[in-house]
């Protein structure tokens, strides 16, 4: 009887997660859909964002911030700059280290895009009631802080 609890709960939770992962890549779609537009992949979105947000960053920084390894950051930033969007800043004290900054033309396209990109969310998310969004919050904060704690 227990090996039985153990397949059903087991099976619950591949159900849960196909259920979850689906939703999050439609939803993803839905919400990143206009960057095609503007010839943006959703990880370039992020680093602007980010720095929008939070100001010049570190490299690994960034990488960290828009959950991308050090490696992918290069590649991303390295298109942004290249389109005049954000640019490196060597840094005096360790010539290793580079600072990204948005440049004039990235941060007048990530102010045009943001408020725009926030409202949509707003519109996919209003599917969920109030209570329903606090509690899917705490879900999932709860299973991303199951996870980290074995790391």
């Amino acid at each position: 009887m227990k090996h039985q609890k153990k397949i059903k709960k087991g099976s619950q939770a591949a159900l849960t997660f196909f259920a979850l992962q689906r939703s999050a890549n439609t939803v993803a779609n839905e919400a990143y859909r206009p960057l095609g537009a503007h010839n943006l992949t959703v990880s370039q979105f992020g680093v602007l964002e980010a720095l929008h947000k939070l100001g010049p960053m570190y490299q690994r920084d960034l990488a960290q911030q828009i959950l991308k390894t050090t490696g992918n950051i290069t590649t991303v930033i390295d298109n942004l700059e290249k389109r005049g969007l954000v640019k490196r800043i060597r840094e005096m004290k360790d010539r290793r280290y580079f600072q990204v900054k948005l440049t004039p033309e990235g941060a007048e396209l990530i102010k045009k895009l943001y408020p725009a990109h926030t409202k949509r969310i707003g519109r996919i998310m209003n599917n969920l009631l109030k209570d329903e969004l606090n509690e899917f919050k705490r879900l999932c904060e709860k299973l991303n802080e199951a996870l980290t704690e074995k790391e």
